[in-house]
């Protein structure tokens, strides 16, 4: 797998974050000068001043998690964004930034008052270890982050670890959805979805976040069980699949359940959370294994063969447009650039291309 055209054009275009990010995990070459050289840099980044200035004095940064847009300033003014993006920009995990804020939501007094602004979210609190089984709980959310910061292997996240893992594997007792889930036809709701109860075990991203970013879970068997449970999950989920969960009496939306099949890479493919999710896949170490990392290796290899650039395809200015906006701040619902601004067309490419390098490394480790 001969990435040195890829890797010549990031060296020579791309941006600090991806730089850095390039230099330390794909060719660990980077002194501890020239890191430290490149993190003062990251930190000039306009998204990494906007979390540095979103940082408490208790050290949550942020106003919740998953929070309501009409109390924020920006889209970085949320504990969730701010995770995202101290990950994506890979921050060591020592950085003062970072032990303050895994303190802070590992501190039930701070969280109660983090979450106290809005009367729905005093709820989310104090019902926050509901749904740790199907994505439908705050927990899911404060656990996850905590596993991107890189603390994920401690004993606090731990338990979260097993049930994601569980998640997963129970995919394997189910020929599809309708085996868990229940309807009720007299429910008087726009969306009558089937629902799961709360004890139900259903995957969803955030597990698949969680055992991606640790280690303690791995072994060559749970390894390859848990490819195989990803690919019996991608063969029995159905494109229009919709589901909720029922807590209580009342019914949510889970958090990103991985309800329909996870898609193959394609250059003309934009689905908000493709890259980061075949991402996540290939850090588990499955390899080519599970067979949607193997059809997007192949892809992204044929489209960089020419000269080691991996192009999106657009089918429109618009659609470009769309895919250049959703992608400039770090949330649950899209992918992050790693360049300061993604309008610069080479700005993009280099943005796909140090994708394309990180996911072939990853499956190639």
């Amino acid at each position: 797998m001969n990435l040195s055209k890829s890797i010549d054009f990031l060296l020579d275009k791309a941006g600090d974050v991806i730089k850095y990010r390039l230099r330390k995990e794909i060719l660990k070459d980077l002194s501890d000068s020239e890191e430290e050289m490149l993190l003062e840099k990251i930190r000039q980044y306009p998204n990494y001043r906007l979390v540095e200035k979103y940082v408490k004095p208790n050290g949550y940064i942020g106003l919740g998690m998953h929070s309501w847009d009409k109390f924020k300033e920006t889209p970085m003014q949320d504990g969730e964004s701010a995770a995202r993006l101290l990950s994506y920009y890979s921050i060591p995990k020592d950085s003062p930034i970072i032990k303050n804020f895994i303190n802070a939501l590992r501190n039930d007094i701070i969280l109660e008052e983090e979450f106290s602004y809005y009367n729905p979210e005093k709820a989310r609190f104090r019902d926050r270890y509901l749904g740790l089984r199907n994505g439908g709980g705050l927990m899911v959310l404060i656990y996850t982050m905590q596993a991107m910061l890189g603390y994920g292997d401690d004993e606090e996240v731990k338990p979260f670890i097993d049930i994601s893992y569980k998640a997963f594997e129970s995919m394997m007792a189910i020929s599809g959805l309708d085996d868990i889930t229940k309807f009720n036809p007299n429910l008087k709701k726009k969306y009558n979805y089937p629902y799961i109860e709360n004890d139900v075990y259903l995957p969803c991203v955030y597990h698949l976040t969680t055992l991606s970013h640790t280690n303690s879970w791995r072994s060559e068997e749970s390894i390859h069980k848990l490819a195989d449970a990803i690919n019996h999950l991608n063969n029995i989920m159905k494109d229009d699949n919709n589901v909720h969960i029922k807590i209580g009496s009342n019914y949510y939306v889970p958090l990103w359940a991985l309800i329909r099949p996870i898609k193959a890479y394609g250059t003309g493919l934009h689905d908000t959370v493709l890259r980061r999710m075949l991402t996540e896949v290939a850090m588990l170490g499955v390899g080519t294994r599970v067979k949607v990392i193997e059809r997007s290796v192949d892809n992204v290899m044929e489209a960089i063969s020419e000269d080691g650039i991996l192009k999106p395809v657009f089918n429109s200015a618009y659609e470009k447009r769309r895919f250049i906006e959703s992608i400039r701040y770090p949330s649950p619902y899209s992918e992050i650039s790693l360049e300061a601004d993604c309008k610069n067309e080479v700005s993009l490419w280099c943005d796909f291309t140090f994708w394309a390098v990180q996911f072939l490394s990853l499956v190639n480790k």
